[in-house]
Formats: C-alpha cells, structure tokens, sequence
C-alpha cells in the first residue's frame, strides 16, 4: 500500500513539474502539442519510477531494457490517458468554481496521467520480488 502511495506522489509530482514546464515553453515558444506533452511524460514516469534507470544501470543483475520498455509503454499510457480525458471524457463539462476549466490546463492533466501511471509502476515493481537478505560482516577473531 505505501509502494502505491509513493509511486502517485513521485508521479504527480514529476507530472505536474513537466506540465507546467510544457505549458510555460508553450507560452515562450508558442509551441504546444498536447499529444507529445503526455506521451514524454508517460516515458520520463516509466524511467524514473519503480525501479529508476540510474539504479537499473548499477544493478549487474538486471538488465536496462526494463527502463526503456517501461518509458517506451509509458509514452503510449500518456497518450492514451490524454485522448480519454480530452476525446471522451470533456473536460470542459468540469468546470470548477473559482478555478475554471482545472482539467484542460497542463500540469493538472500531466500530475493525473503521471499519478495513474507511476502508481501502476511503483506496484509493478514492487510485486514478485522477494526481500533482499542483508549479510552481516564476517566477525574478527
């Protein structure tokens, strides 16, 4: 249950981070694509939630192409996730007192889909694999 919760909250946060760093370039750049927005950061939850890349990459044990699979099915989730809040769901219809249309701005919608996803990572990860036995030192004598 705690591996659920830290995996929503590394996901909402690092979803939130990156809509509204999309949102701000949008607004500098004039440039916004909503599609490529959600997809990097399905694939930037994959790589850096569960199982991180820096730790897939110590690890000689594991192999790295979890870390890309991960980003690589997190890019589709991210879009797949925005198509059913914009296409099916009409976020305008949730329009909230005093704050306007909460789902259409970036960051919100981006903490949400990195939320749903990073939660179904960290338990991923966190299911199958048994505890890690530390072993004591060897005593001098």
């Amino acid at each position: 249950m705690t591996k659920l919760l830290v995996g929503i909250l590394k996901g909402l946060v690092v979803g939130g981070a990156l809509g509204y760093g999309a949102y701000a370039l949008g607004n500098a750049a004039h440039f916004y694509n909503p599609w490529l927005t959600f997809g990097v950061i399905g694939a930037v939850i994959g790589l850096v939630v569960g199982r991180p890349i820096w730790s897939l990459i110590k690890d000689k044990d594991q192999t790295n192409w979890i870390a890309v699979i991960k980003a690589a099915f997190g890019f589709g989730i991210g879009c797949g996730l925005y198509a059913l809040v914009a296409k099916v769901w009409s976020p305008s219809a949730w329009v909230i007192a005093g704050f306007g249309d909460v789902f259409s701005h970036p960051a919100s919608v981006g903490g949400a889909i990195g939320a749903v996803y990073g939660g179904f990572v960290e338990l991923d990860d966190a299911i199958g694999d048994p505890p890690k036995q530390k072993t004591l030192p060897a005593k001098k004598g």
